[in-house]
């Protein structure tokens, strides 16, 4: 059975800090594009970051850009979003996505909540 289970979401005031995880099972996490996703009410999906199988290549939307930090351990089978400077306009339900370029498969975690907010 496949899960994406994503923690780490709450409450933070602006300019606080906040580490996103992803842990996933029953599939091949290690040859799986990893990314995160955002979406705020009214609002569409949004790509936040993406992550290779390995790692070396890593690219954000440019709202996030210097503040946030995607990683994976395939060891442990997580990817993880660390993310600093928060603003208000990065509340939103944040989820992990994982892709299988060869066959165009997609897996999605539940999403937990970020809100960013004094």
């Amino acid at each position: 059975q496949v899960q994406l289970v994503e923690s780490g979401g709450g409450l933070v005031q602006p300019g606080g800090s906040l580490r996103l995880s992803c842990v996933a099972s029953g599939f091949t996490f290690s040859s799986y594009v990893m990314r995160w996703y955002r979406q705020a009410p009214g609002k569409e999906r949004e790509l936040v970051a993406d992550i290779t199988t390995t790692g070396s290549i890593i690219s954000y939307v440019d709202s996030v850009k210097g503040r946030f930090t995607i990683s994976r351990d395939n060891a442990k089978n997580t990817v993880y979003l660390q993310m600093n400077s928060l603003k208000p306009d990065d509340t939103a339900v944040y989820f992990c996505n994982a892709y299988y370029a060869a066959t165009f498969r997609t897996y999605w975690g539940q999403g937990t909540q970020v809100t960013v907010s004094s």
